[in-house]
């Protein structure tokens, strides 16, 4: 008896539906107007058994009927987290505080924040930049561009200090692509094509580009998915293309490979792409082009060859210390120096990715920022390489820090990506973004108006610039680049604050090339390096005594 009493709580609104079901239809013979209520009485009841019948769910099962609650309010939580009870600046993994700053100067609204600041300024990781009694007269934003390409380059380009990173149509639509490059013609700066290449979306508008080369070789590939010089050649020569970016690896899924299945694989994008209809699209983890530091310093010096003297460089996420030293050794050894190097931090983006890659590998962008710099400073190399930075980069402050740790110009994707009106849904990977931005549903991304997201992504870029502007002409600065270590500030307890320079360390020039005590660190893993192998010296020691 005790036995079939817990069943009534389990079963108990299954069989009020039954209930409700049989009266409905009763009252029906008498009254018509309740058969409305008669069908959805009927409905209940059959999700009931389907409930019971199924074997996937335990608790529709247990709780037929009423068990769906729990996978309806799980699949409501994002929306109701981020509109109901996330405070402003909660960031998952933007605050509303951030995405409504992107949104008011896309859209050119006041941007200015009232009653003070919702931050608080004694917590760990506040960071503030120190001001001047002396301040300069606002710079003009336009002003700020940086020629990319050093000596061993034949085309330089003269880039903007704010860039939209790479994104790939196949992750986002054609009418985002095509509102992104016509935002950044209007804006005059670049456009990122992300590793699926060059598509007619790029195309269209003859915005800027960067041209990114992936391990698959989208774009100028062989059949058999091989480096093809003629395709990259003839790509290469468009005038649109102002740079070349080798993607070693990306921040959201560093050494990770990828594979788009077949049934995602449009016509548009098998073109786009270079690759066949009805297969697999396969991205390998690494590249086949090179597989040392010298060969890819001697790739970079080939793609120089084929596009003419554009600018060629990598961009990564920082793993092993020791192979981005490799590559710096190597490019001592062979004299080919890449005219560039982006940093993309693992707080980076991405459509998808296995959690642990996106929460737990790679090397966030300031730590690896700072590493890649000092390494080149202390080799004697920072000169001849311009570094580029990429991962959580939203506002003029945000630029401010990177460049305060090395960098020389910035990149964003999920900025430029609210721009064009994304709301953080969380979907990117469903094929159901709800703003058309990611995903390749016709009917969606109709509602992404190109002309009007175009004047967005082209305002969100000026306004952050201007926003930085200000900050520098605050500073008593005339240029972003005058920004060092010893302006910005950050907290390290509720009653201590230490200037970037103090907190961080900072290598002098040529100090790897001496003999010395200082930097102990970097030069241990200096040690460890060597040009002709991404190994560690230490590691193909022991190699080479379990072999003999």
């Amino acid at each position: 008896m005790k036995l079939k009493w817990s069943l009534l709580p389990r079963y108990s609104v299954f069989l009020l539906c039954v209930l409700g079901a049989l009266v409905c239809l009763l009252l029906t013979m008498q009254t018509p107007w309740v058969w409305p209520l008669a069908v959805i009485f009927l409905l209940l009841v059959a999700v009931g058994i389907n409930d019971m019948r199924q074997s996937d769910y335990a608790v529709r099962r247990n709780y037929p009927v009423i068990g769906n609650m729990r996978y309806l309010f799980k699949a409501l939580r994002p929306e109701m987290r981020q509109y109901l009870f996330e405070s402003d600046t909660d960031q998952l993994p933007f605050s509303h505080k951030q995405r409504e700053l992107v949104y008011a100067r896309g859209r050119q609204r006041n941007s200015s924040q009232p009653f003070g600041t919702l931050l608080d300024v004694y917590s760990d990781s506040y960071e503030f930049i120190g001001h001047s009694m002396q301040t300069s007269e606002v710079p003009d934003f336009r002003d700020f561009r940086l020629t990319i390409g050093n000596t061993q380059c034949a085309q330089p380009y003269s880039a903007s200090l704010f860039n939209i990173s790479a994104m790939s149509f196949g992750s986002l639509s054609g009418n985002a692509i095509r509102a992104l490059n016509k935002g950044a013609m209007l804006g005059g700066f670049a456009h990122d094509t992300g590793e699926g290449s060059i598509s007619p979306y790029h195309r269209e508008f003859a915005g800027d580009l960067i041209w990114e080369l992936g391990s698959g070789y989208f774009g100028c590939r062989t059949e058999q998915g091989g480096f093809d010089a003629e395709k990259f050649a003839r790509q290469a020569a468009s005038e649109q293309v102002k740079m070349i970016e080798i993607k070693l690896s990306q921040g959201a899924k560093p050494g990770h490979g990828g594979v788009l299945p077949a049934s995602k694989i449009s016509r548009e994008i098998a073109e786009t792409r270079d690759i066949p209809m009805g297969e697999d699209c396969i991205s390998p983890a690494s590249h086949s082009a090179f597989s040392t530091p010298v060969e890819l310093l001697e790739f970079i010096q080939r793609l120089r060859e084929l596009s003419g003297g554009k600018p060629v460089g990598f961009k990564m996420c920082l793993g092993q210390p020791w192979e981005f030293m490799a590559i710096v050794k190597a490019m001592r050894e062979t004299g080919i120096v890449p005219d560039f190097i982006v940093v993309d931090g693992s707080e980076g983006g991405t459509g998808a990715a296995p959690t642990e890659f996106t929460d737990h590998l790679g090397t966030p962008l300031r730590e690896g920022l700072l590493f890649v710099h000092n390494t080149l400073v202390g080799a004697g190399l920072r000169d001849d390489v311009r570094i580029g930075a990429s991962g959580k980069i939203i506002s003029a402050f945000d630029i401010a820090c990177v460049l305060a740790l090395g960098a020389d110009w910035v990149n964003a994707a999920r900025g430029y990506m609210f721009a064009l009106g994304c709301i953080q849904s969380l979907s990117c990977h469903t094929n159901k973004c709800p703003t058309g931005i990611a995903t390749q549903d016709d009917l969606r991304q109709k509602s992404l108006v190109v002309e009007d997201k175009a004047d967005q992504v082209r305002h969100f870029h000026h306004n952050t610039l201007h926003a930085l502007a200000e900050i520098i002409a605050a500073s008593g600065l005339s240029t972003p680049w005058q920004i060092t270590p010893d302006h910005l500030v950050h907290r390290v307890s509720e009653n201590e604050v230490r200037l970037f320079s103090h907190l961080h360390p900072f290598l002098t020039p040529g100090a790897l090339l001496k003999e010395a005590d200082d930097f102990p660190f970097y030069r241990r893993v200096w040690a460890m390096a060597q040009a002709d192998s991404f190994q560690s010296r230490s590691l193909a020691d022991v190699s080479g005594a379990k072999r003999e």
